[in-house]
């Protein structure tokens, strides 16, 4: 090899261009390098900030799931029942999803054995008969020792071939449900409820309450695709009445950070899926918004059973009013649900030589099927204790005692007017338990006077030591008495203005000579038309009785100031 010193000039200069050429080549080379790196580091930025929002999507799916009462579940669909998947949010019933999936615990170790043995039965016949989905009801044992009743929707997961691969579903609490149910059986409701549930739909809203994501019950609710129902509102599916009370109630309803309510959607074929809505505003640990996430339970199940308890309620009622000599009487009660409070009932002594009748009253605080499943406990108690010996304060008395033991914490309570008429004797002796006077007008003197007395009482189931006295008064023929419960007096028009008293006496008054039905049928028709035929906001009881038929209007000293 030459050296450098031993090199010509044109040899050194040769060489210098060659080594500039060979440098060009290298920059170019190392320029596409970093141009290669740059592109790698831009890609490798884009995947890991896709893997940061599937995470983001992922904990935002978990969260929903971890604040819904359903437990989610998926199965091996082969006669293992091996469990792939568990929600956390079975810690509600004192267990963890890890046990469950290490196989510590299993479905068949807290499951009832007589259930148990049932369920097999079961799932071995829907899987003959191929069933995509079936519901089971079963009681599960927590880890406590309490049994809770629970609901069981499962459904098939077919691979593309149509083979069965997973079973998943939803587990719901319906114990409450069940407890309802037992508590219709023991008050004389003997109907059968059952309630099939398709599982609860979600879904997720932006602020704008656009459809961001929903779940397939949710989609199977309403018989859409997901497709069909991203980018939407929940008001293009809902019926006119439901989107109205959107409208209307949208800032109270968004200025809650849980809202519960109910709601009437319409389904893909048409008809209409009344929904129990619980929402909630989610937020992050700062408190910034994330959504709005709602879970919708179809409860037209649940429907059916009140319309069937307010039928059950309605034959409880008396089929017409007694007839005993000197009194004409007429009673009618009407729910501002489909099940209601009111009470009223007719119990006659058969004493040939001297029949009595006592007229009983009653309302029980709120109205629907709670205050329903009340009154029929209270009407139970009081035709036993009726039909045995007793004076009226006594019969009150003892309901009391009765009804203080059932309703003791539930905040409930019952006001009662309970008034015995004996004609022979021309008298009327009555107990006020907390219930308005019943109302006597004379058309001989155009008074009206109450049947009160100087204690109203407390309403029964108050206190357990609470006792009732009675008061009594004379009656005079042609005397119209009046018993009804506050939903008369208290219905409202559109403006906001009460019926009150004062029309009520005015119906009594200008309806006085007709019989008691038409009079009772006079004050229901005022009512009706002074309300505009709006839907009242509590139940509506009257019982109108006439004492003597005699044209002789004198007078009466029974008629107090």
């Amino acid at each position: 090899m030459t050296r450098d010193s031993d090199k010509t000039q044109d040899e050194l200069i040769i060489e210098l261009a060659e080594l500039r050429a060979r440098l060009f080549v290298c920059e170019d080379i190392i320029a596409d390098k970093d141009r290669q790196a740059e592109a790698c580091t831009v890609e490798c930025g884009n995947e890991i900030e896709q893997l940061r929002e599937a995470k983001e999507k992922f904990s935002l799916a978990n969260m929903i799931v971890e604040n819904s009462p359903a437990v989610l579940f998926r199965r091996v669909a082969d006669d293992t029942y091996k469990l792939v998947y568990v929600s956390e949010n079975i810690s509600q019933w004192g267990y963890t999803a890890e046990a469950f999936l290490s196989g510590e615990i299993t479905f068949d170790m807290v499951i009832d054995q007589g259930d148990n043995d049932r369920l097999g039965d079961e799932i071995r016949r829907y899987a003959e008969l191929d069933l995509e989905e079936y519901t089971q009801e079963y009681r599960l044992k927590t880890a406590d020792g309490e049994w809770r009743w629970v609901s069981d929707v499962t459904s098939v997961v077919r691979d593309e071939n149509g083979k069965k691969l997973f079973n998943q579903g939803v587990l719901m609490d319906i114990t409450r449900r069940k407890e309802v149910e037992a508590a219709l059986s023991d008050s004389e409701f003997k109907f059968r409820r059952t309630i099939e549930s398709t599982g609860e739909g979600y879904v997720l809203l932006d602020s704008d309450l656009f459809i961001r994501e929903v779940n397939d019950a949710y989609c199977h609710m309403l018989g859409y695709s997901r497709e069909e129902l991203l980018g939407r509102r929940p008001h293009d599916f809902a019926t006119l009445e439901y989107q109205r009370f959107l409208e209307s109630n949208h800032d109270r309803i968004l200025g809650q950070e849980h809202r519960r309510f109910e709601g009437t959607m319409i389904h893909k074929d048409g008809h209409v899926v009344p929904i129990l809505i619980n929402a909630n505003t989610l937020r992050d640990a700062d408190g910034e918004f994330l959504g709005n996430v709602a879970f919708a339970a179809d409860i037209t199940e649940q429907k059916k059973a009140v319309e069937l308890a307010g039928e059950v309620q309605k034959s409880l009622q008396p089929d017409a009013a007694p007839v005993i000599a000197g009194l004409d009487i007429a009673g009618s009660s009407v729910a501002s649900e489909i099940a209601g409070g009111d009470y009223y009932d007719y119990l006659e002594d058969h004493d040939s030589e001297n029949p009595t009748l006592s007229v009983a009253v009653g309302d029980i605080s709120g109205h629907g099927v709670d205050a329903a499943l009340l009154m029929t406990t209270a009407r139970g108690f009081l035709r036993m204790r009726a039909a045995q010996p007793g004076s009226p304060a006594q019969i009150i008395t003892e309901m009391n005692r009765h009804l203080a033991n059932d309703l003791y914490g539930s905040g409930r309570f019952m006001t009662m007017f309970y008034l015995k008429l004996d004609p022979e004797k021309q008298s009327a002796r009555w107990v006020r338990a907390g219930h308005d006077p019943a109302m006597i007008y004379c058309p001989g003197c155009d008074c009206f006077t109450e049947l009160g007395g100087s204690d109203s009482g407390l309403p029964l189931g108050v206190i357990h030591e609470s006792e009732y006295d009675e008061q009594d008064n004379e009656l005079a023929p042609g005397q119209i008495i009046a018993i009804g419960t506050d939903g008369i007096w208290e219905s409202r028009n559109p403006a906001g203005e009460m019926f009150g008293k004062e029309r009520f006496k005015d119906v009594l008054r200008e309806h006085a000579k007709d019989c008691a039905q038409e009079i009772m049928d006079a004050v229901f028709e005022a009512v009706r038309k002074f309300t505009r035929g709006a839907k009242a906001d509590d139940d509506i009881t009257l019982v109108i009785v006439k004492y003597g038929f005699s044209d002789d209007h004198d007078d009466c000293e029974s008629c107090v100031s």
